[in-house]
């Protein structure tokens, strides 16, 4: 079957369907991974989006229970050059076999390339990826009437609506087995925004018993629950739009150690009293240069945002710990005083690499001196 995907500014590419026959309307994004597919499509983060995977194959490892980052897609679209055939040991479905159950449509056999460069010249835009025959002005016309992210709060929608316990540590495909968690020495309140499993485990992996709940929460419900830290959680949309996540933190500062990701890391920034503003087309990929400003160390890291925080509205007592080597923007923050830390990227990976993964270990050893 024929697919159509339609910007608002009119750019169409026509291509072969696959996944469900559908129709997924948001904003169209792309990811410069070239492995990790189902990971990305399964990250809450890309709620609302049509995902472009720039590198040239995806589909040749197919799909599996244990690489997903949640309990479906995500996403509401995928964009691809070349759907490969699935021919990996560990698969269980093929990808479009796997958007398929879920509603997710696909197109495949357009340039990529071509899309990408319309991204990063115009920045990320609404669109409709057709795959049910809707024609290409009706296409046009979901597309210039849909949400716009800015001001969009899809973490509260995302979140968990109630609250649980999690204990399952992380995955070693070396092994094809969990890894022995340790023994557990604090308790952690995990804020879901709309988080990824993998950071869950990885808390589990540093001693962490953890405790998941909504993104309603107040902080005095938080506290009640007599946590040794907080984590901010990863999740959708725009930090600014989340209906009481700056006022929150902000009432739990100092009260806990703390630590955030991604969305969190933006809604402890806001709660700090800077502010945030959406980027031109944003990081997503595997390979994005970190600077470490307390050691020195470049980190390779992967990333999935569309906003990011503005380090002039940061007030006093406020440090930026870590800067994107390849725009210069905010890619970690440090409030000493409230003994809260933050990073921008992704350090679980999930994809990607393993660079920054030892902040979970940071986190504990803050949690080991509370």
């Amino acid at each position: 079957m024929k697919a159509r995907l339609v910007l608002e500014t009119g750019f169409t590419l026509e291509g072969e369907a696959f996944g469900a026959t559908s129709v997924g309307i948001g904003e169209v994004v792309f990811n410069t991974a070239p492995f990790g597919y189902q990971e990305i499509l399964t990250d809450p983060s890309y709620a609302g989006q049509i995902v472009t995977m720039a590198a040239v194959q995806m589909g040749n490892v197919g799909t599996n229970a244990v690489d997903a980052e949640s309990g479906q897609p995500q996403a509401v679209g995928m964009v691809v050059r070349t759907l490969g055939n699935s021919s990996n040991f560990r698969a269980e479905s093929s990808l479009s076999d796997y958007l398929a159950a879920a509603g997710v449509p696909g197109i495949s056999g357009v340039d990529t390339r071509k899309l990408v460069l319309q991204l990063r010249t115009h920045g990320s835009c609404r669109a409709v990826l057709a795959t049910d025959g809707t024609s290409e002005a009706a296409c046009l016309d979901l597309a210039r009437n849909a949400p716009s992210m800015e001001g969009l709060d899809l973490a509260s929608k995302l979140s968990t609506k109630a609250t649980y316990r999690w204990s399952r540590s992380s995955f070693d495909v070396t092994t094809g087995q969990r890894r022995a968690p340790k023994e557990q020495r604090f308790h952690v309140v995990a804020v879901d925004y709309g988080l990824k499993h993998a950071m869950l485990e990885y808390l589990v992996d540093e001693g962490c018993a953890v405790t998941v709940v909504p993104a309603s929460t107040s902080a005095t419900d938080i506290l009640a629950l007599n946590p040794d830290g907080i984590f901010l959680t990863n999740g959708p949309g725009d930090p600014a739009a989340v209906v009481g996540a700056r006022e929150t933190v902000a009432a739990l500062l100092g009260q806990k150690p703390i630590f955030g990701i991604c969305l969190g890391h933006q809604i402890l920034a806001l709660a700090a009293g800077g502010r945030t503003y959406k980027m031109k087309f944003g990081h997503r990929g595997a390979n994005q240069p970190v600077l470490d400003a307390t050691t020195g160390r470049v980190e390779i890291t992967s990333q999935n945002h569309g906003f990011a925080v503005d380090p002039v509205s940061l007030p006093a007592g406020v440090r930026v710990s870590h800067t994107n080597l390849n725009d210069g923007t905010v890619e970690g923050l440090e409030l000493p005083d409230a003994r809260a830390f933050s990073v921008q990227h992704h350090p679980e990976a999930s994809p990607g690499p393993h660079d920054a993964r030892h902040l979970f270990g940071r986190f504990a050893g803050l949690l080991a001196r509370a």
